[in-house]
C-alpha cells in the first residue's frame, strides 16, 4: 500500500526499515529509462534498484530515474557498476542514500566503502553540498551533519573468496546489509547459470543466516517466489522479487505467441 512521502527529506525510511527487521521488497531497475522507472514506483515495492553494473546506466540516467521516482513513496537503490570512491561521491551527491556495491570480497574493502560514504572526520567523501541536489543545492541547512547517519550501504557478495570472508565483511562498522548475488556465485562455486543447483542454493542459505546471525540485514534478489519467500523465512529483509527487463521480455513474448500459435480471442466491444 502506497503511505504518504515523508516531510523530512533526510529521513532515510529503507535504512530504518532494515534496522528495525522490517521486510522490504524491492524490483530490480534495468530499462534505463525514467518512464518505465515512474510505472515500476507506483507499483507498490518498498525500494526500486536502479542497475549501473549490468544496465546501461550511467550518471546522468541515473539522476533522471531519481527525478521520476522522487514524487513516489519509494527508495531508490542505486548498484554502481564498481565501489570506485569518485563515482560513489557522484551517487550521493545525486541524492541516492542507499547504495548496493557489487563484487565485494574481504573486510578491507568493505572498511574502505564505509569510508567513501561518510564526510571526514568519518570518511573521506568530499564536500561539494552547494553543487548537490542531496542537500537542494544548500537549502537544508543540517545536510552535512545528518548526511552520514542516513547512508545506508549495502555490500555484494557473490564469489566464493567473499563468501569465506563473509562472517569478517558483516562485522564492518558501517555496512548495514550484505547482499547475496546468486547468479555471480553459482558461477564462481562452478555451477555457471544455475542458481538453483542444490549447492548454490545450500551456499546462499547458510549466508543468509550468518548474515542474520552477525545482527546486519541481509538481501537477496531472486524472480523465483519460492525461494524468495523461503530467504525471507530465514530471516531476509531486503528482497527483490522480480526484473523490469524480465517483466517485459515475458508478457511479449507471451502475447505474441497468443497470437501466432492460435487465434485470439474475441475481445468484447471489438476493439479498446
Amino acid at each position: 500500500m502506497l503511505q504518504p512521502v515523508t516531510p523530512d527529506p533526510l529521513h532515510n525510511a529503507f535504512k530504518h526499515a532494515l534496522a528495525e527487521g522490517r521486510p522490504q521488497i524491492g524490483l530490480w531497475l534495468g530499462l534505463a529509462d525514467p518512464y518505465s522507472a515512474e510505472i515500476c514506483a507506483g507499483a507498490g515495492f518498498d525500494w526500486l534498484l536502479i542497475d549501473g553494473e549490468h544496465a546501461p546506466n550511467d550518471v546522468r540516467r541515473t539522476l533522471a530515474q531519481l527525478q521520476a521516482l522522487a514524487a513516489y513513496p519509494v527508495t531508490p537503490v542505486v548498484r554502481p557498476p564498481v565501489g570506485d570512491t569518485h563515482l560513489i561521491k557522484q551517487y550521493l551527491d545525486l541524492g541516492v542514500q542507499t547504495l548496493l556495491v557489487p563484487m565485494v570480497e574481504t573486510a578491507e574493502q568493505a572498511r574502505q566503502l564505509v569510508q567513501a560514504t561518510r564526510y571526514p572526520p568519518q570518511g573521506i567523501r568530499g564536500v561539494g553540498s552547494a553543487l548537490a541536489r542531496a542537500s537542494r543545492w544548500n537549502a537544508l541547512p543540517d545536510y552535512l551533519t545528518r548526511a552520514n547517519d542516513e547512508v545506508c550501504l549495502l555490500v555484494q557478495v557473490e564469489s566464493r573468496t567473499g563468501l569465506e570472508n563473509l562472517d569478517d565483511i558483516a562485522a564492518v562498522d558501517g555496512v548495514d546489509g550484505v547482499f547475496i548475488g546468486p547468479a555471480d556465485l553459482s558461477a564462481s562455486l562452478g555451477h555457471l547459470g544455475q542458481p538453483g543447483h542444490p549447492d548454490v542454493v545450500q551456499a546462499i542459505e547458510g549466508a543468509l543466516t550468518r548474515i542474520v546471525g552477525a545482527g546486519k540485514a541481509a538481501g537477496i534478489l531472486s524472480a523465483d517466489e519460492r525461494l524468495a519467500r523461503r530467504s525471507l523465512a530465514l530471516g531476509a529483509t531486503f528482497v527483490a522479487v522480480g526484473v523490469d527487463t524480465t517483466l517485459l521480455a515475458r508478457a511479449a513474448r507471451s502475447l505474441a505467441a497468443a497470437f501466432r500459435d492460435g487465434a485470439p480471442e474475441q475481445t468484447p466491444g471489438g476493439v479498446y
